[in-house]
Protein backbone atom coordinates (compact mmCIF):
# COMPACT_ATOMS: atom_id res chain seq x y z
CA UNK A 1 0.00 0.00 0.00
CA UNK A 2 1.49 3.34 -1.01
CA UNK A 3 1.46 6.22 1.40
CA UNK A 4 -0.98 8.10 -0.85
CA UNK A 5 -3.52 5.29 -0.40
CA UNK A 6 -3.44 5.38 3.39
CA UNK A 7 -6.42 7.04 5.00
CA UNK A 8 -5.33 9.14 7.96
CA UNK A 9 -8.01 8.92 10.67
CA UNK A 10 -9.51 11.92 12.40
CA UNK A 11 -8.56 12.06 16.04
CA UNK A 12 -11.07 12.96 18.72
CA UNK A 13 -10.42 16.21 20.60
CA UNK A 14 -13.15 17.37 23.01
CA UNK A 15 -11.36 20.53 24.15
CA UNK A 16 -11.72 23.68 22.02
CA UNK A 17 -8.70 25.46 20.65
CA UNK A 18 -8.02 28.82 22.26
CA UNK A 19 -5.41 31.25 20.97
CA UNK A 20 -3.06 33.28 23.11
CA UNK A 21 -3.74 37.01 22.56
CA UNK A 22 0.01 37.61 22.24
CA UNK A 23 0.29 35.55 19.04
CA UNK A 24 0.73 38.69 16.83
CA UNK A 25 3.69 39.80 18.95
CA UNK A 26 5.16 36.31 18.80
CA UNK A 27 4.64 36.17 15.05
CA UNK A 28 6.58 39.41 14.59
CA UNK A 29 9.64 38.13 16.43
CA UNK A 30 9.46 34.41 15.63
CA UNK A 31 12.63 34.43 13.51
CA UNK A 32 14.77 36.53 15.85
CA UNK A 33 15.98 33.96 18.36
CA UNK A 34 16.38 31.20 15.76
CA UNK A 35 18.69 33.49 13.75
CA UNK A 36 20.65 34.50 16.84
CA UNK A 37 21.28 30.86 17.71
CA UNK A 38 22.27 29.98 14.15
CA UNK A 39 19.29 27.68 13.59
CA UNK A 40 17.87 29.71 10.72
CA UNK A 41 19.65 30.64 7.50
CA UNK A 42 19.55 34.21 6.23
CA UNK A 43 17.92 33.11 2.98
CA UNK A 44 17.16 29.95 1.05
CA UNK A 45 20.86 29.28 0.53
CA UNK A 46 22.80 27.28 3.15
CA UNK A 47 24.35 29.41 5.88
CA UNK A 48 28.05 29.57 6.72
CA UNK A 49 27.05 28.68 10.29
CA UNK A 50 25.45 25.43 9.10
CA UNK A 51 21.93 26.54 9.88
CA UNK A 52 19.34 23.86 10.45
CA UNK A 53 16.47 25.42 8.50
CA UNK A 54 15.90 27.56 5.45
CA UNK A 55 13.32 30.31 5.84
CA UNK A 56 10.64 28.29 4.03
CA UNK A 57 11.29 25.25 6.23
CA UNK A 58 11.14 27.42 9.32
CA UNK A 59 7.77 28.96 8.47
CA UNK A 60 6.34 25.58 7.49
CA UNK A 61 6.75 24.50 11.11
CA UNK A 62 4.40 27.26 12.37
CA UNK A 63 5.97 27.07 15.84
CA UNK A 64 4.54 30.42 16.87
CA UNK A 65 1.03 29.08 16.21
CA UNK A 66 1.80 25.86 18.07
CA UNK A 67 2.93 27.83 21.13
CA UNK A 68 -0.03 30.21 21.07
CA UNK A 69 -2.54 27.39 20.63
CA UNK A 70 -1.02 25.14 23.29
CA UNK A 71 -0.54 27.91 25.87
CA UNK A 72 -3.46 30.32 25.48
CA UNK A 73 -3.20 31.69 29.03
CA UNK A 74 0.55 32.38 29.11
CA UNK A 75 1.94 35.84 29.67
CA UNK A 76 3.99 37.35 26.86
CA UNK A 77 7.20 36.51 28.75
CA UNK A 78 6.06 32.93 29.34
CA UNK A 79 4.95 32.58 25.73
CA UNK A 80 8.32 33.79 24.44
CA UNK A 81 10.19 31.38 26.68
CA UNK A 82 8.02 28.43 25.67
CA UNK A 83 8.35 29.41 22.01
CA UNK A 84 12.13 29.27 22.26
CA UNK A 85 11.91 25.98 24.07
CA UNK A 86 9.71 24.56 21.29
CA UNK A 87 12.09 25.87 18.66
CA UNK A 88 15.01 24.23 20.42
CA UNK A 89 13.26 20.85 20.63
CA UNK A 90 12.45 20.93 16.90
CA UNK A 91 15.96 22.16 16.09
CA UNK A 92 17.43 19.21 17.96
CA UNK A 93 15.03 16.84 16.21
CA UNK A 94 15.76 18.10 12.70
CA UNK A 95 19.52 18.42 13.28
CA UNK A 96 19.72 14.91 14.72
CA UNK A 97 17.69 13.50 11.81
CA UNK A 98 19.83 15.12 9.11
CA UNK A 99 23.22 14.62 10.76
CA UNK A 100 22.79 11.12 12.16
CA UNK A 101 19.54 9.35 11.25
CA UNK A 102 19.89 9.94 7.52
CA UNK A 103 23.54 8.89 7.56
CA UNK A 104 23.21 6.06 10.08
CA UNK A 105 26.07 7.56 12.07
CA UNK A 106 25.45 5.99 15.48
CA UNK A 107 28.94 6.73 16.80
CA UNK A 108 28.61 10.39 15.84
CA UNK A 109 25.18 10.55 17.46
CA UNK A 110 26.58 9.14 20.69
CA UNK A 111 29.39 11.71 20.77
CA UNK A 112 27.00 14.57 19.98
CA UNK A 113 24.58 13.45 22.68
CA UNK A 114 27.25 12.91 25.33
CA UNK A 115 28.51 16.43 24.73
CA UNK A 116 24.97 17.85 24.92
CA UNK A 117 24.62 16.29 28.39
CA UNK A 118 27.04 18.95 29.64
CA UNK A 119 24.47 21.61 28.69
CA UNK A 120 21.85 19.95 30.94
CA UNK A 121 23.44 20.18 34.40
CA UNK A 122 21.44 19.02 37.43
CA UNK A 123 22.60 21.92 39.57
CA UNK A 124 21.96 25.66 39.02
CA UNK A 125 24.72 28.03 37.97
CA UNK A 126 26.90 25.20 36.64
CA UNK A 127 29.49 26.32 34.13
CA UNK A 128 28.65 25.23 30.58
CA UNK A 129 31.07 24.40 27.74
CA UNK A 130 31.51 26.76 24.81
CA UNK A 131 28.71 25.94 22.33
CA UNK A 132 29.90 24.48 19.04
CA UNK A 133 26.64 24.39 17.05
CA UNK A 134 23.11 25.81 16.93
CA UNK A 135 21.63 23.11 19.16
CA UNK A 136 24.21 23.72 21.89
CA UNK A 137 23.89 27.50 21.57
CA UNK A 138 20.14 27.26 21.95
CA UNK A 139 20.30 25.09 25.04
CA UNK A 140 23.03 27.23 26.63
CA UNK A 141 20.83 30.28 26.15
CA UNK A 142 17.76 28.51 27.56
CA UNK A 143 19.69 27.37 30.62
CA UNK A 144 20.27 31.03 31.44
CA UNK A 145 16.59 31.92 30.98
CA UNK A 146 14.70 28.90 32.29
CA UNK A 147 16.05 28.70 35.80
CA UNK A 148 15.74 32.19 37.15
CA UNK A 149 14.63 32.27 40.84
CA UNK A 150 10.91 31.82 40.14
CA UNK A 151 11.59 28.68 38.11
CA UNK A 152 14.59 27.35 40.02
CA UNK A 153 12.60 24.34 41.23
CA UNK A 154 12.45 23.16 37.61
CA UNK A 155 16.16 22.62 37.09
CA UNK A 156 16.62 19.02 38.13
CA UNK A 157 13.31 17.68 36.80
CA UNK A 158 13.28 19.53 33.48
CA UNK A 159 16.92 18.81 32.65
CA UNK A 160 16.34 15.15 33.53
CA UNK A 161 13.38 15.13 31.12
CA UNK A 162 15.51 16.72 28.40
CA UNK A 163 18.26 14.19 28.98
CA UNK A 164 15.75 11.39 28.46
CA UNK A 165 14.63 13.12 25.25
CA UNK A 166 18.08 13.33 23.66
CA UNK A 167 19.10 9.86 24.85
CA UNK A 168 15.95 8.46 23.22
CA UNK A 169 17.18 9.83 19.90
CA UNK A 170 20.25 7.60 20.10
CA UNK A 171 18.08 4.59 20.91
CA UNK A 172 15.78 5.40 17.98
CA UNK A 173 18.79 5.47 15.67
CA UNK A 174 20.08 2.17 17.07
CA UNK A 175 16.65 0.60 16.49
CA UNK A 176 16.49 1.87 12.91
CA UNK A 177 20.02 0.73 12.08
CA UNK A 178 19.28 -2.75 13.40
CA UNK A 179 15.80 -2.86 11.87
CA UNK A 180 14.48 -3.48 15.36
CA UNK A 181 10.83 -2.46 15.72
CA UNK A 182 10.10 -1.80 19.42
CA UNK A 183 7.70 -4.02 21.33
CA UNK A 184 4.26 -2.45 21.79
CA UNK A 185 4.36 -2.36 25.59
CA UNK A 186 7.91 -1.07 25.61
CA UNK A 187 7.08 1.58 23.03
CA UNK A 188 4.36 3.32 25.04
CA UNK A 189 6.85 4.25 27.76
CA UNK A 190 9.64 4.97 25.29
CA UNK A 191 7.47 7.38 23.28
CA UNK A 192 7.05 9.65 26.33
CA UNK A 193 10.81 10.04 26.31
CA UNK A 194 11.35 10.38 22.56
CA UNK A 195 8.61 13.01 22.23
CA UNK A 196 9.93 15.04 25.18
CA UNK A 197 6.52 14.58 26.77
CA UNK A 198 8.07 14.68 30.23
CA UNK A 199 8.74 18.38 29.66
CA UNK A 200 5.05 19.19 28.97
CA UNK A 201 3.92 19.52 32.63
CA UNK A 202 6.55 22.22 33.06
CA UNK A 203 5.22 24.14 30.06
CA UNK A 204 1.70 23.94 31.50
CA UNK A 205 2.98 25.27 34.80
CA UNK A 206 4.79 28.14 33.11
CA UNK A 207 1.67 28.99 31.11
CA UNK A 208 -0.77 28.93 34.01
CA UNK A 209 1.43 29.79 36.97
CA UNK A 210 -0.21 26.82 38.70
CA UNK A 211 1.27 23.60 40.08
CA UNK A 212 -0.33 20.30 40.99
CA UNK A 213 -0.58 20.47 44.80
CA UNK A 214 2.18 18.58 46.57
CA UNK A 215 -0.29 16.54 48.67
CA UNK A 216 -1.52 14.67 45.57
CA UNK A 217 1.35 15.11 43.11
CA UNK A 218 2.71 11.58 43.58
CA UNK A 219 -0.61 9.78 44.03
CA UNK A 220 -1.57 6.89 41.76
CA UNK A 221 -4.38 8.94 40.21
CA UNK A 222 -2.20 11.93 39.33
CA UNK A 223 0.62 9.73 38.02
CA UNK A 224 -1.88 7.89 35.80
CA UNK A 225 -3.37 11.20 34.67
CA UNK A 226 0.07 12.52 33.70
CA UNK A 227 0.86 9.30 31.83
CA UNK A 228 -2.35 9.57 29.80
CA UNK A 229 -1.69 13.28 29.18
CA UNK A 230 1.79 12.51 27.85
CA UNK A 231 0.74 9.45 25.86
CA UNK A 232 -1.77 11.41 23.79
CA UNK A 233 0.95 13.81 22.61
CA UNK A 234 3.49 11.38 21.28
CA UNK A 235 1.14 8.68 20.01
CA UNK A 236 -1.03 11.20 18.15
CA UNK A 237 2.14 12.65 16.67
CA UNK A 238 3.03 9.21 15.29
CA UNK A 239 -0.13 9.29 13.20
CA UNK A 240 0.41 12.85 12.00
CA UNK A 241 4.10 12.31 11.20
CA UNK A 242 3.82 8.80 9.72
CA UNK A 243 4.81 9.84 6.21
CA UNK A 244 7.59 12.12 7.41
CA UNK A 245 9.13 9.59 9.78
CA UNK A 246 8.58 6.27 8.06
CA UNK A 247 8.75 7.13 4.37
CA UNK A 248 11.07 10.14 4.41
CA UNK A 249 13.36 9.25 7.33
CA UNK A 250 13.00 5.42 7.17
CA UNK A 251 12.31 5.30 10.90
CA UNK A 252 10.91 2.21 12.65
CA UNK A 253 10.06 4.11 15.85
CA UNK A 254 6.43 4.87 15.10
CA UNK A 255 3.25 3.53 16.67
CA UNK A 256 1.76 2.55 13.30
CA UNK A 257 4.85 0.49 12.43
CA UNK A 258 4.90 -1.04 15.92
CA UNK A 259 1.26 -2.13 15.61
CA UNK A 260 1.68 -3.37 12.04
CA UNK A 261 4.63 -5.53 13.12
CA UNK A 262 3.39 -6.66 16.54
CA UNK A 263 -0.13 -7.58 15.41
CA UNK A 264 0.63 -8.70 11.86
CA UNK A 265 -1.92 -6.33 10.31
CA UNK A 266 -1.91 -4.01 7.31
CA UNK A 267 -0.69 -0.43 7.46
CA UNK A 268 -4.25 0.84 7.09
CA UNK A 269 -5.47 -1.40 9.91
CA UNK A 270 -2.53 -0.31 12.04
CA UNK A 271 -3.33 3.34 11.37
CA UNK A 272 -6.89 2.95 12.64
CA UNK A 273 -5.77 0.83 15.59
CA UNK A 274 -3.29 3.57 16.48
CA UNK A 275 -6.12 6.11 16.42
CA UNK A 276 -8.17 3.87 18.71
CA UNK A 277 -5.28 3.71 21.18
CA UNK A 278 -4.84 7.48 21.11
CA UNK A 279 -8.56 7.95 21.75
CA UNK A 280 -8.42 5.43 24.60
CA UNK A 281 -5.63 7.38 26.30
CA UNK A 282 -7.58 10.62 25.96
CA UNK A 283 -10.72 9.01 27.39
CA UNK A 284 -8.66 7.69 30.31
CA UNK A 285 -7.39 11.23 30.94
CA UNK A 286 -11.01 12.41 30.98
CA UNK A 287 -12.11 9.58 33.27
CA UNK A 288 -9.37 10.32 35.78
CA UNK A 289 -10.08 14.04 35.88
CA UNK A 290 -13.84 13.65 36.12
CA UNK A 291 -14.26 10.52 38.24
CA UNK A 292 -11.12 9.76 40.24
CA UNK A 293 -9.58 13.16 40.89
CA UNK A 294 -12.52 14.74 42.79
CA UNK A 295 -12.61 12.10 45.57
CA UNK A 296 -8.81 12.29 45.82
CA UNK A 297 -9.06 16.06 46.30
CA UNK A 298 -11.62 15.51 49.04
CA UNK A 299 -9.56 12.84 50.75
CA UNK A 300 -6.38 14.94 50.61
CA UNK A 301 -8.22 17.90 52.18
CA UNK A 302 -7.09 20.45 49.61
CA UNK A 303 -8.15 23.96 50.55
CA UNK A 304 -9.96 26.36 48.24
CA UNK A 305 -6.78 27.95 46.92
CA UNK A 306 -5.18 24.60 46.18
CA UNK A 307 -8.31 23.43 44.35
CA UNK A 308 -8.33 26.58 42.25
CA UNK A 309 -4.66 26.04 41.41
CA UNK A 310 -5.29 22.42 40.43
CA UNK A 311 -8.20 23.42 38.19
CA UNK A 312 -6.01 26.07 36.54
CA UNK A 313 -3.36 23.44 35.82
CA UNK A 314 -5.94 21.03 34.42
CA UNK A 315 -7.38 23.76 32.21
CA UNK A 316 -3.86 24.42 30.94
CA UNK A 317 -3.29 20.72 30.29
CA UNK A 318 -6.49 20.48 28.23
CA UNK A 319 -5.46 23.53 26.23
CA UNK A 320 -2.03 22.01 25.68
CA UNK A 321 -3.60 18.90 24.15
CA UNK A 322 -6.04 20.81 21.96
CA UNK A 323 -3.24 23.10 20.78
CA UNK A 324 -1.04 20.17 19.79
CA UNK A 325 -3.99 18.57 17.99
CA UNK A 326 -4.63 21.76 16.03
CA UNK A 327 -0.95 21.95 15.07
CA UNK A 328 -0.84 18.32 13.93
CA UNK A 329 -3.78 18.79 11.58
CA UNK A 330 -2.86 22.24 10.31
CA UNK A 331 0.92 22.74 10.17
CA UNK A 332 2.59 22.22 6.77
CA UNK A 333 5.31 20.28 8.64
CA UNK A 334 2.84 17.39 8.84
CA UNK A 335 0.84 18.07 5.69
CA UNK A 336 3.66 18.74 3.25
CA UNK A 337 2.24 16.28 0.75
CA UNK A 338 -1.22 17.82 0.84
CA UNK A 339 -2.57 15.00 2.94
CA UNK A 340 -5.97 14.81 4.60
CA UNK A 341 -4.77 16.35 7.83
CA UNK A 342 -5.24 19.72 6.17
CA UNK A 343 -8.88 18.84 5.51
CA UNK A 344 -9.48 18.22 9.22
CA UNK A 345 -8.76 21.81 10.21
CA UNK A 346 -12.40 22.46 11.14
CA UNK A 347 -13.16 19.01 12.52
CA UNK A 348 -12.10 19.65 16.12
CA UNK A 349 -15.02 18.80 18.39
CA UNK A 350 -16.34 21.40 20.79
CA UNK A 351 -18.52 21.01 23.85
CA UNK A 352 -20.95 23.37 25.54
CA UNK A 353 -19.65 26.22 27.67
CA UNK A 354 -19.28 25.14 31.26
CA UNK A 355 -18.39 21.59 30.23
CA UNK A 356 -15.13 22.32 28.49
CA UNK A 357 -12.72 21.45 31.25
CA UNK A 358 -12.79 18.89 34.05
CA UNK A 359 -13.34 20.22 37.53
CA UNK A 360 -11.41 19.10 40.56
CA UNK A 361 -13.89 20.62 42.98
Amino acid sequence: MTVQAIELPMLRMPYPVRVNPYLPALHEETETWAREMGMLASDEAPSARRAIWTLSQFHAMAVDQLTAWALPDASLAGLRLNHRFNLWALAWDDYFASAFKQTGDLAGAQVFTARLHAFLPPEPRARLPEPANAVERGMADLQQRLFLPRLAHWQQGLNRALTRYIDAGVQELANSRAGRVPDLIEYAQFRRESFAAYTAPYSVELSTGARIPEQIRHSRTVCALLDAFMDYMGLANDIASYQREVHDEHDVNNLVVVLETSLGITVQEAMHTAADLVTARLRHFEHLTQSELPPLVQQAGLNHGERIELEAWLRGACSFLSGLHAWYIGAPRYAAAGGPFQEQRTSTATVPAGERYPSAS
